[in-house]
């Protein structure tokens, strides 16, 4: 990759602040907890499995506030609180909370360390998070490429490349690694309104690697479909119900009614830490509420009557009878379902 999403150097979690691209390629560097919570609530990074990996980091810089705290118990009650603050940024993304309930698992075996040696603990942590992240999303693009077929053109919403993941991403990373076979695709990226994912992030990363993209206006997909210029449409997710249904960006749902429609394969792309067995059905999933201004501003400026009033959802839920295949690390689930994805853990 000619960039990296987020890493920890000297002390801080760096990241690259998204909010700006395509215009400017800046990186972040925060010090505490606190500051990556800001960071993820804001969107300066998005994704989930990228919010999980900050905040395993996050977690990793509130161990290293704490070394000055000597009593055990009240730095683990301290270390909870961080943990809670970051756990509530997004509630949709169950990465996050995984990484957090993983951060606070290895925290509860180390109270018998001093502070600085739990702190340095911790920190590995985050990075095996991180690696093992890049690892899976290698796999999953290599089990979903056997799905893809020299010529395809792949339909993709929102951003589930390596901006949304520690690297190489989910939906991304199963057509990088078709192209990478020598495959010949081409991309269409829906923009995804209001925070326009595809055309700011999607598009940028696919450029970066010379894989052809058109860019879309999201009421355009259907058109598309219907004139037969999409082969399959591959997306990312931010949770995975027990069932099989799945919470992506929203817009994800009425795509894939679409694509039902006009019998094009519909992919749903992520790593088995983005499924959450507690949840049996979509209907459990959060899904979070945005600030309206995300809707009534563009670039900064209103474009909407100051009277009216906004819905402002992140996320939908596509049932799982409209899912083609869930691609993971562990391989490819033809219709998912809960005995095929319980079956998917057990491997």
């Amino acid at each position: 990759m000619s960039f990296k999403t987020i890493y920890f150097q000297a002390g801080k979690v760096v990241l690259l602040d998204q909010r700006l691209l395509p215009q400017k390629e800046i990186y972040l560097r925060l010090k505490t907890s606190g500051q990556v919570a800001r960071a993820i609530s804001d969107m300066a990074i998005r994704g989930a499995p990228a919010i999980g990996i900050a905040a395993g980091f996050g977690m990793a810089l509130a161990a290293r506030e704490l070394a000055g705290v000597k009593n055990p118990e009240l730095w683990w009650q301290k270390f909870k609180r961080a943990g809670q603050g970051l756990a509530r940024t997004r509630p949709t993304a169950v990465n996050l909370a995984w990484a957090v309930a993983r951060m606070e698992k290895k925290a509860s075996a180390l109270l018998g360390l001093s502070a600085q040696a739990r702190a340095q603990e911790l920190l590995r942590e985050a990075e095996k998070i991180l690696q093992e992240d890049i690892s899976q999303n290698r796999r999953m693009g290599e089990n979903g490429a056997r799905l893809i077929q020299s010529g395809d053109i792949i339909l993709t919403h929102c951003n589930a490349g390596a901006l949304a993941t520690g690297g190489h991403g989910t939906a991304l990373g199963v057509i990088r690694s078709a192209h990478a076979q020598g495959k010949k695709l081409q991309v269409i990226a829906d923009e995804t309104r209001p925070f326009l994912q595809g055309a700011r992030l999607t598009a940028w990363e696919l450029t970066r690697d010379k894989i052809p993209v058109t860019l879309i206006c999201d009421n355009m997909a259907g058109t598309m479909m219907k004139q037969g210029k999409v082969d399959k449409i591959i997306v990312g997710a931010d949770r995975i119900a027990r069932n099989g249904d799945a919470a992506n960006k929203i817009g994800t749902y009425p795509l894939a009614v679409l694509a039902a429609y006009h019998q094009i394969p519909f992919y749903v792309a992520a790593p088995l830490s983005t499924i959450d067995l507690s949840c049996r059905s979509g209907k459990e999933i959060p899904i979070e509420q945005r600030s309206s201004r995300e809707v009534f501003e563009f670039a900064g400026r209103r474009v909407a009557p100051r009277s009216v009033n906004c819905l402002n959802p992140a996320f939908d839920v596509t049932p799982a009878r409209l899912i083609t295949a869930l691609i993971t690390e562990k391989g490819v689930v033809p219709r998912p379902n809960t005995k095929k994805i319980l079956r998917l853990f057990a491997l």
